[in-house]
């Protein structure tokens, strides 16, 4: 089963991740490269051994029992009494004892069992249901766990390609002191630079230890090489792809709602019918020792309770889980079209970000190196220009983040149901 639903994961998730070109070595001190955790390796990891995988099995087997129970007929039970005993006179002892012994059994009648079946075939669907969307959140929880993982190591590792940068910078502003081509001051502020970057990089390791720590606990598998070519990939938006919001798996999830509430009122109307019971038994008369049948018929009497008020509590449950149908279904294509904004928002800033921007950064940054070697620019414009390059790539880290968290949202926003339920209405 196991298996299945992990395939089920793989299988609505992004398309296949490719294997990063540069693997890391797990151990630093070792040439053996740690073995790439792929997104789609890590959905099957994860589907493998969820909790909440196995809880919406167990809800599925639950279901099955209840369909089971639901259409069970009543059981007959065995009567027997002893008339005119423990008396006095002719009665005392059981010298004039009659015993009846026989079988009652209740008739259930308004179809009552067929409305118990109802509802449980109604509440079978939706543990189905249960079952894809368990499915649907964990691959949604571990894409985005896994982006960021990727996102907070791709972070530790521009910040510490920024702090080799600010002990560049505080070499080169010793030697231009040492030669009195500058002013003590300028060392004194490479230095502030470089302390700013180590603790930018203790910061930043600590975050990409914990989203590491977050994926290996989700999967059970160490994380620590991950694939960044996927996390590099942006696809082209083109035109949007229809979707049948009716048909996804919220909409359907308040659609099997109102297919419940509506059993539930097939069944307190059933309720309102009395059933009967019929008995049959043989008692035995002291006075000739003979023995003679016995027939009995009970019938409630619904005086008290008629059962109207479950009809009217089950009618309003009905028409609530219907308004609430219809609340996600305007809720769900709200959520849809903000989700394809956010995605291709963040897919245009990431291609600028990845592209142009960082392409001119690098640029200006290189321009700036050289002129302070060469003495033509300030420590200032230097620190300005790597300033500008640490946030670009940090801008480009965020919107590849946000542009593959939106991606998840809008695949499990736009998930389809599986078709185990009929509108109830």
């Amino acid at each position: 089963m196991y298996h299945i639903v992990a395939t089920v994961l793989v299988a609505g998730a992004c398309a296949s991740s490719l294997q990063a070109q540069g693997d890391l070595p797990s151990d630093p001190g070792s040439s053996v490269a740690a073995p790439v955790l792929t997104l789609a390796d890590a959905l099957i990891a994860a589907g493998a051994t969820s909790p909440a995988i196995e809880a919406s099995q167990s809800g599925l087997r639950a279901a099955a029992a209840q369909r089971a129970i639901a259409g069970l007929r009543p059981n007959p039970s065995f009567d027997a009494m002893s008339e005119n005993v423990a008396g006095s006179g002719a009665y005392r002892g059981l010298r004039a004892a009659e015993t009846t012994v026989g079988v009652s059994l209740p008739i259930e009648l308004g179809g009552k069992r067929g409305a118990r079946v109802a509802v449980a075939d109604a509440m079978s669907g939706r543990a189905d249901l249960q079952t894809a969307i368990a499915q649907a959140d964990l691959r949604l929880r571990v894409t985005q766990a896994y982006i960021d993982a990727v996102a907070n190591q791709r972070r530790a590792a521009t910040a510490r390609d920024q702090r080799g940068i600010a002990a560049e910078v505080l070499l080169g502003a010793r030697v231009r002191v040492r030669a009195g081509r500058a002013s003590p001051l300028e060392e004194q502020r490479a230095d502030v630079a470089r302390l700013a970057a180590e603790g930018a990089v203790e910061r930043a390791e600590r975050s990409a230890q914990v989203a590491v720590d977050t994926l290996a606990r989700l999967t059970g598998r160490p994380a620590a090489s991950l694939d960044v070519g996927w996390f590099d990939r942006v696809a082209r938006i083109g035109p949007e792809r229809p979707v049948e919001t009716g048909s996804t798996l919220a909409t359907m999830a308040a659609r099997t709602d109102v297919s419940i509430a509506t059993a539930q009122v097939q069944l307190a109307r059933s309720q309102r019918i009395p059933d009967l019971t019929l008995g049959a038994a043989a008692r035995r008369l002291s006075v000739s020792n003979d023995v003679a049948g016995v027939f009995s018929l009970s019938v409630p009497l619904p005086f008290f309770n008629g059962g109207r008020a479950a009809v009217d509590m089950a009618t309003a449950q009905r028409d609530q889980a219907d308004a609430n149908r219809r609340v996600a279904l305007l809720e769900a294509d709200q959520a849809i079209a903000s989700a394809r904004v956010d995605a291709a928002n963040a897919a245009t800033t990431a291609r600028t970000a990845t592209g142009p921007m960082l392409a001119a950064a690098q640029e200006a940054t290189r321009i700036a190196r050289i002129g302070y070697r060469e003495g033509k620019f300030g420590q200032l414009d230097l620190l300005e220009a790597e300033r500008a390059l640490a946030e670009t790539r940090t801008t480009a880290i965020d919107a590849l983040a946000s542009y593959h968290d939106a991606e998840a949202r809008l695949d499990r926003l736009v998930a389809p149901a599986p078709q185990v339920t009929k509108d109830a209405r």
